[in-house]
């Protein structure tokens, strides 16, 4: 392998060069659109929340609370049903013994 020095020659084809210009002008280009696209996007206005979006929103989370609610008196009711099961169990476990 050559070592890199003030002597080294690089030879570089026209076809080389046109094509390294190219990507330097391409990536130039969308630095370039990138930027002027960021600048219009902060100009734009902040979307605003409508009364009724929010009012659809506020329903939506309060349907939600109550479902969970009823959800977890379910759940109560089942595990209530399972103390009393293993209560029974156990106390036929003792007059079994």
């Amino acid at each position: 392998m050559s070592e890199l020095s003030q002597n080294t020659n690089i030879k570089l084809t026209v076809k080389d060069f046109a094509g390294l210009a190219m990507i330097v002008a391409s990536v130039t280009g969308v630095y370039f659109s990138l930027k002027a696209e960021i600048a219009e996007a902060k100009e734009l206005p902040k979307p605003a929340v409508t009364v009724q979006e929010f009012q659809y929103k506020d329903e939506l989370v309060r349907k939600t609370i109550l479902l969970t609610q009823q959800d977890v008196e379910v759940v109560k009711g089942d595990i209530q049903e399972i103390k009393e099961s293993l209560k029974l169990l156990e106390e036929r476990l003792y007059e079994l013994r």
